[in-house]
C-alpha cells in the first residue's frame, strides 16, 4: 500500500522468501520454482511504486536533516545569547566548549545520515544478492533440464533413424526372397529333367 512505501510488500516477500530458502538444493526443483515465482512477482510489484517511494524516502530524509539543523541552529542562537549575556570567564570557557560539542554533533549527525544510508544500501545488497542467487540456481536448473530432454531427444531420434533402417532392410530383403523361386524347387526340376532325358537312351 501507498501508506507504507517505506516498506514494500516486494522487499518484506523477498526477505521471506530469503528466511524460507536457505540455499535450495538443486534437486528440489519444485520449490526453487516456487521461490522464482514469488520473487518475481515481488519484483514486478515492487516497479508499480518505485519512483514514488524514492520520492517519497527523498522528501522524508530532506525533512529529518532540515529539523536537525533547525534544532541545532536554535541551540547556536541560544548560545550566542547566552554569551552576550555573560561576563565571567569560567561561563564564557563554558560556552565556547559547548559551542565547540555543538559543531561536533553537527559533524557526527551529517556523518551518521551518511552512514544510514550506506548501511541501507547494504541491506538491500543482501537481500538483492540471496534473490539473485535463488534466480541464478532457478536458470541453472533450466538449463540442465533442456540438455536432459535435448539427450534424450537427440536419443530418440537415433532409435527412430536406427528402426527405419531396419524396417527399409526388412522390405527388402522380402522384395528379394519373393522374386526368386525357392532352391529345393530349382533342385527338383533338374531331376526329372535328368530322368526324362537318360529313359529313352537306357531303352534303346
Amino acid at each position: 500500500t501507498l501508506g507504507g512505501l517505506s516498506v514494500p510488500w516486494g522487499q518484506q516477500h523477498m526477505a521471506l522468501v530469503a528466511s524460507l530458502l536457505p540455499l535450495c538444493p538443486t534437486s528440489h526443483l519444485p520449490t526453487l520454482q516456487a521461490a522464482f515465482a514469488h520473487l518475481a512477482l515481488a519484483f514486478r510489484c515492487d516497479m508499480f511504486t518505485l519512483q514514488q517511494r524514492v520520492q517519497v524516502e527523498k522528501r522524508a530524509r530532506d525533512a529529518a536533516e532540515e529539523n536537525i539543523q533547525e534544532e541545532l541552529g536554535q541551540c547556536r542562537a541560544a548560545l550566542e545569547r547566552l554569551g552576550r549575556s555573560c561576563a565571567n570567564a569560567g561561563c564564557k570557557e563554558t560556552l565556547e566548549q559547548l559551542q565547540h560539542n555543538l559543531a561536533v554533533l553537527s559533524a557526527a549527525v551529517e556523518r551518521a545520515t551518511s552512514a544510514a544510508e550506506k548501511l541501507g544500501a547494504v541491506h538491500q545488497e543482501a537481500r538483492m544478492s540471496r534473490a539473485a542467487e535463488v534466480m541464478v540456481q532457478h536458470v541453472e536448473n533450466l538449463k540442465r533440464h533442456h540438455m536432459r530432454e535435448h539427450a534424450e531427444l537427440e536419443e530418440m531420434k537415433r532409435l527412430i533413424q536406427q528402426n527405419s533402417r531396419n524396417r527399409q532392410l526388412a522390405e527388402t530383403q522380402g522384395e528379394a526372397a519373393q522374386c526368386s523361386p525357392p532352391a529345393p524347387l530349382l533342385q527338383g526340376s533338374a531331376r526329372r529333367r535328368v530322368s526324362i532325358a537318360v529313359i529313352p537312351k537306357q531303352l534303346l
